[in-house]
């Protein structure tokens, strides 16, 4: 037996050994010359980032876990890519990012992938110069960008070049940000321009196992003197929470195929809508699901303080119960979404009570800030669904900037310009009212749920509604208290159980009245009336209904909305 390695190889030994003619077929032979040479040469050119490529480097990137760029195209496409800007040079100069055309489900997609089986994915000048005609295409051409990041950074032989192609990348991405959408995904380590590059794109998606970040734990260790792993610094569990990732998955292959059905959801441009989906989920179909929700939830021994998980009416309103949801690790107090409702895509933008009560808080401001800005250049339509007590208060909040996070949600529903419906399911109390989607920001139509408990403030109203009331209630129980002792003690009971008896007597008797006038504030002014004579609300849709009744007024929207770029070019980020 030999004790000689065996090393490697893409080669089979049993095929023919690879010949490539540049003659016509059946073309009588003639002695070559220049021609051929330079076809030669042209040839060798054309394959040189793919043949130059040693079977260990390739080895390496699978021992890692990851594929090379080529197998990335792969699975995005089964058709021949269309490669363009094929600069590279005699160092392989240029060939560390790929370019190119892809058709994906029958429309066509600008990509680009690092390749980091050349020079580690890095970037020199002629990689930034490739990336801006790119992006530069992509906007001119009205194409969606699909970024495949894998780069150890800025190429450091080649000097300022690698910062400039980057400066270069960076203002041309930002220049048809709000034009055409991007969806970038995170592979491997990528820090500095590696990760401030795709964080200009639309969408981010980040697989477990790779690192995005400012520094890497190294530059952190030597700065700080801080021990920490790639994981905990950039990992996706941190970025999924922060909102730096919208969409975290297990591994590549998830994170191609979501980005795909991402893509689904998106136009090609900010001149048209999204790709309409004919569906065989009838309009008409009722919703029973909802009703028996709300039904087992409102009817819980906690009655309409029941939390419950929204996401389920999204569900039933979708078509076919599909939905497809942005940022679902951050902010779970809101839910940002996008669907199809009667074959057109539509985004959903929803408290949820089951986190928080749904609540506002500044991460769930800026989730619904940032997902509205995109639908309303992209031409979505939205609807709105609030089940919110209001802005979570306290100290925190405060320090954190929910003044300023408000303020954003606010001014990004302000200015959305698609169709767009509101929703009360159930609770929607002051400010929370006053700046999410009704009629005076804006809405084109607000439905409410009989459920509906519109109020400027919660239960805690009634100390202001009936303010007479409960003064003379509280006023009343020293003088309950001091009879209740006076007619213990002439029945022979010792003085201090006698004053315990009746404090705790008098105590039930206030605790009961004003359960009685909560009640009463909830059947006076928790409810829809008040707002439907008012004409805050337009009308009461009862759950089974939901469906049909969104569906239609949302095709009533759409047949008289025009897709077009906003008047002024709007950049997806505030």
């Amino acid at each position: 037996m030999s004790k000689k390695a065996i090393k490697p190889s893409l080669k089979n030994p049993f095929d023919p050994p690879e010949k490539v003619e540049f003659t016509i077929p059946g073309e009588i032979s003639r002695a070559t010359g220049g021609y051929e040479e330079a076809m030669k040469e042209g040839y060798d050119l054309i394959q040189r980032p793919t043949k130059s490529v040693s079977i260990d480097q390739i080895e390496k990137q699978h021992f890692k876990k990851r594929m090379t760029v080529w197998e990335r195209i792969r699975v995005l496409t089964e058709k021949e890519p269309n490669i363009l800007f094929q600069n590279w040079g005699k160092n392989l100069d240029g060939a560390s990012l790929v370019t190119g055309i892809l058709n994906v489900q029958g429309r066509d997609v600008a990509i680009y992938g690092h390749d980091f089986t050349v020079r580690a994915g890095s970037m020199d000048a002629t990689n930034g110069k490739k990336l801006a005609r790119l992006f530069q295409m992509a906007g001119e051409k009205g194409i969606p960008l699909i970024g495949m990041n894998d780069s150890a950074g800025a190429f450091v032989p080649a000097g300022v070049g690698g910062l400039d192609g980057y400066a270069e990348a960076f203002t041309a991405l930002r220049k048809i940000s709000g034009v055409v959408p991007s969806i970038m995904c995170m592979f491997g380590f990528n820090a500095g321009g590696g990760s401030y590059l795709p964080r200009q794109g639309s969408f981010v998606i980040q697989p477990n196992d790779t690192f995005f970040g400012l520094t890497g734990p190294g530059v952190v260790k030597s700065v700080l003197g801080e021990d920490i792993t790639p994981e905990e610094l950039g990992g996706p569990k941190v970025h999924g929470q922060s909102g730096v990732a919208d969409i975290t998955v297990a591994d590549e292959v998830a994170a191609l195929r979501t980005a795909i059905m991402l893509l689904n959801y998106l136009p090609d441009n900010n001149s048209v809508m999204a790709p309409f989906q004919p569906t065989s989920d009838p309009l008409e179909r009722k919703t029973w699901e909802i009703n028996t929700l709300l039904k087992k939830a409102f009817n819980s021994p906690t009655g309409f303080n029941t939390p419950f998980d929204v996401s389920i009416i999204i569900q039933q309103i979708c078509d076919h119960g599909d939905y497809f949801e942005i940022q679902p690790d951050r902010a779970r107090n809101a839910i940002t979404a996008f669907g199809r409702l009667g074959g057109n895509v539509v985004g959903f933008v929803a408290n949820n009570s089951a986190v928080d009560s749904g609540q506002i808080d500044v991460d769930a401001a800026f989730k619904i800030a940032r997902f509205n800005r995109f639908c309303n250049i992209y031409n979505i339509p939205i609807i709105f669904m609030e089940d919110t007590t209001g802005f979570l208060p306290g100290r925190e909040q405060e320090a954190r900037g929910i003044v300023h996070a408000g303020r954003a949600m606010l001014d990004s529903i302000v200015d959305i310009r698609t169709p767009r419906i509101l929703l009360i399911i159930r609770n929607a109390f002051g400010g929370a009212y006053a700046s999410y989607n009704n009629y005076p920001t804006g809405a084109d139509l607000v439905l409410a749920l009989p459920t509906t408990r519109l109020a400027v403030m919660g239960p805690a109203g009634k100390e202001f509604v009936y303010k007479d009331e409960l003064r003379k209630l509280r006023n009343s129980v020293a003088e309950r208290v001091k009879n209740g002792i006076q007619q213990r003690v002439e029945a022979g009971v010792k003085e201090d159980q006698a004053k315990k008896d009746a404090e705790k007597e008098a105590a039930d008797w206030l605790k009961a009245r004003e359960a009685e006038l909560n009640l009463r504030y909830e059947k006076e002014l928790m409810n829809p009336k008040e707002a439907l004579s008012l004409g805050s609300i337009s009308s009461i849709v009862m759950p089974t209904d939901l469906r049909q009744v969104l569906g239609e007024n949302l095709n009533f929207l759409l047949r008289h909305y025009t897709p077009s770029p906003m008047q002024s070019v709007q950049r997806e980020f505030h």
